[in-house]
Formats: C-alpha cells, structure tokens, sequence
C-alpha cells in the first residue's frame, strides 16, 4: 500500500522488539506535558519515510524553519523500510527528534518512547485527529494531516453524462454511471481489483449514517449485512455497480499505478478512495497534458436530513523523541510544522490544526453540502470489533471478502448478492456471539 496516501509514512510490523532492551526511557511520568524548556537552536534530526523528498520539498521546509529560529539546522532522514527500521533504532534509544509514531508501538507504551504534548483536552482544543495518540489522558503526537472519504471523478466525464452534482443516492449513482456508460467512452467506475487494497476504501464510509456512536455500536450488531445497516448499503452499491457491467470488463488485469492516468484523462470516471488520491490523479492529469481541475471529489451517495456526511481520518501521529537531546528544538519543529509549514495545504489535506482553512478541493467538498465527521472510536467495545473479525475470518477491513463479492457479481464465482450477505452475516453473527457474551 506504499501509493496509497503518505505523509511522512505507513505500515506495520511486530511489536515483540520493544518489550525488551529499550533504552529510550521509562513511562510514569506526571507531568502533561514534556520538559520542553530552553533555547530553540541547535541541530535535530526528522525521520520521514519520503524518500522521494528528502533532497527536493523537504530541505526546502527545513530552511524556512531555520530562516524563523536562526541557530538550528534541521536534518530530514529517509528510511526506507520506515516501520521496520525504526522500531528497531527505538529499541536502541536513536530514533532521532522528531519522527511518525511507528504502527508497531502499542498505546501503553507511548511514554516509553515519546515526550506527552499535552492533556487530550488540551490538544483536542487545539487539533484534529489527537484522539489515537492519547494514553491516560495526556496527548504523545500531532498528525500532519487528515484525509475525506468520497469518490475521486473525472467532472468532465460525468457532465458528458449529463450529471453536474454529487448523486444523493445509491440508485441515482447507478443511473448516473450508466448514463457515463451510454454517453461516454469512459469505464464507468474502476475497482482496482487486482490491487486489492483500493477495496478496502468501501469499509470507510460508516460516517455516512452520520451516528457519532457508530464505531461503539458497529461491534454490537450480528448482522451488519442486512437492508438499512451499513455493510449492506456498501457493500450492495459494489455490488450493483459490477453487476450491472459498469465496472472495467475484466478486474484482474486492473492496476494502480495506470488507473491514475486513465482517470486524469477520462479513460474512466471514478473510483471510491479518499481525498489524498485527489491529487494524486492532478498529478497524472498534469503529466498527460489535461486539465488538473477534471478532477473532483465527491461525497458517498447517501444522505440524512438532507445532508451528506463523510468521514475523516488524520495520518500517523508524529511525536517528539523522548530521547531526544534537544527537546525544546524539536517540539518547536513539530509545532510549526503542523501550524506554520504549509505542508498540510501542499498535499491537499484537512489541517490538523483547527484554526486553518481547508485546503480548496475539500472546501469545495464541504461547500456543496457535507459534513465531515471525525467518529470516536469504541469505548465499552473497544477491540471487540477486531476480535470479531478474526473469529468470523472475514477481513472487513482488508479486500479478500470483497474480491469475492466482485467475483459473484461478474459471474466469476457462484451466488447472488443476498446468498453471499446472509452467509456474511451468518459467519459474522456466529463470530459476534462468542465475542460479545
């Protein structure tokens, strides 16, 4: 998934290496925030996944915060295998000044690792997307960005088609890619297949019920599967757009990487990620010699009170090495580059900090009637749901499942849509039993 959305960086690997022979400090600090006192100046090292950038936008960065704090210097560190790699340099205490919290380290051992930025009360006051990196109470990381779940389309295409507004509905969204199929060359909708993970993107969009208590609730429920849930309303709008050939003809030759360009240039008309692909596809459109602004992002087809609602979902935290020998530098670096870098607007993402705009593509978004939600994670349930889903051995959150459901509704495999989600429910009920008893 390394073409997916990337800020500073993305993965996961086993935790076992921290449990034993870390030198980066011990947890039960009181304090709700860390020592952070003395002059800002001196040198500190960023680590970053982008390797791509580190000799081109992100030197660029680290001057304009040399320009504001004369004295320092700033150092960005490409790693490659960023989550393997540096849950190893956080076993050996050299894990740099700043760096993305690696998927790897469990919540509970966050003030092992990291300097606390402040009380969750505090941080929420002042960001988006803090809740993840709160641990009995105190905040341990900023994240850089957040992203939207919609569909990414080719506007051009689609006015082809004669739509020029979001579809409120799943049915209007079926007619209007049919209306791209008869009025177009376009493939309709693109599912990316083959990748598999792009399929994935269908299980992010529960905010469209706009239930804050949704994620407490998901857990809760035996047959997510059925009309009016969820699942069934994700799920089955997949379903009909493959079944009604309105999904490119053969699934197992599809590609990432080439889909952007076929998207950029009107080769097809849309495809179900988030709003971090958006630019992405301009890129490609850009390369191809189009016009960037085809490219728009609209909300899931469904409404409440009117009202379109989509989730949003920040990136890894980044966080202040707590063995760091020049804090009071790097918690000055962490702060501007959240609030004063731009980075955030660069890559057309929600900012995490409050006070600031959206970049232009999301206000867009937002100004033709959506509201974003960030939903709280479980509570009473939390973990429930992961463990449902190891039980039921139905990867709701991965692409194996919905490979599957492509495949019956092409004809690939046996079953109807209502066979295959009354065994879902049946294996997830089964599973959703022995969890919650």
């Amino acid at each position: 998934m390394i073409n997916r959305r990337r800020f500073l960086g993305v993965g996961a690997v086993t935790a076992l290496a921290l449990l034993a022979g870390c030198t980066g400090g011990a947890g039960g600090d009181t304090a709700a925030s860390g020592d952070f006192s003395g002059e800002v100046k001196g040198d500190i090292t960023v680590l970053t996944n982008r390797t791509d950038l580190v000799n081109t936008t992100l030197p660029e960065l680290a001057k304009k915060f040399e320009a504001k704090y004369p004295g320092t210097k700033v150092t960005f560190e490409g790693v490659t295998n960023y989550e393997e790699d540096v849950t190893t340099q956080l076993g050996s205490g050299d894990y740099g000044d700043v760096l993305l919290i690696p998927t790897a380290v469990a919540l509970d051992q966050y003030p092992r690792f990291f300097e606390p930025l402040g009380t969750a009360e505090e941080l929420k006051a002042e960001y988006r997307f803090t809740a993840p990196g709160v641990f009995e109470g105190k905040g341990y990381g900023l994240s850089l960005g957040g992203v939207a779940k919609g569909f990414v389309v080719n506007k051009r295409i689609w006015a082809q088609a004669g739509i020029t507004v979001p579809p409120k509905t799943p049915e209007e969204f079926l007619a209007g890619l049919t209306a791209v199929a008869e009025k177009t060359d376009a493939i309709p909708y693109y599912t990316n297949y083959k990748d598999g993970w792009p399929l994935s993107e269908w299980n992010t969009h529960r905010a469209v019920l706009a239930d804050p208590e949704i994620n407490e609730k998901f857990p809760a429920d035996a047959n997510p599967w059925q009309p009016g849930k969820i699942q069934y309303l994700t799920d089955g709008l997949l379903f009909d757009v493959v079944n009604r050939k309105l999904s490119e003809p053969d699934p197992l030759t599809t590609n990432w990487e080439s889909s952007k360009p076929m998207l950029a240039t009107g080769k097809t008309a849309s495809m179900l990620l988030g709003s971090w692909a958006v630019p992405q596809v301009q890129d490609a459109a850009r390369t191809a010699g189009v016009n960037p602004d085809d490219i728009a992002f609209w909300p899931f087809p469904y409404q409440v009170g009117g009202r379109f609602h989509a989730a949003t979902d920040g990136d890894k935290l980044a966080a202040v090495s707590k063995a760091s020998k020049n804090k009071a530098t790097a918690k000055a670096f962490l702060d501007w580059y959240v609030n004063e870098s731009g980075w955030s607007a660069g890559q057309q993402a929600i900012p995490a900090a409050l006070n600031q705009p959206l970049p232009p593509g999301l206000q867009r978004f937002t100004d033709a009637g959506v509201e974003l939600i960030e939903a709280p994670a479980a509570v009473t349930n939390a973990g429930k749901e992961d463990q449902i889903i190891k039980e039921s051995e139905i990867d709701l959150k991965g692409d194996i499942y919905r490979q599957k459901l492509v495949d019956i509704a092409r004809g690939a495999a046996k079953g109807t849509k209502d066979s295959y989600f009354a065994e879902l429910n049946k294996r997830w009920s089964e599973a959703q039993q022995r969890v919650m008893k």
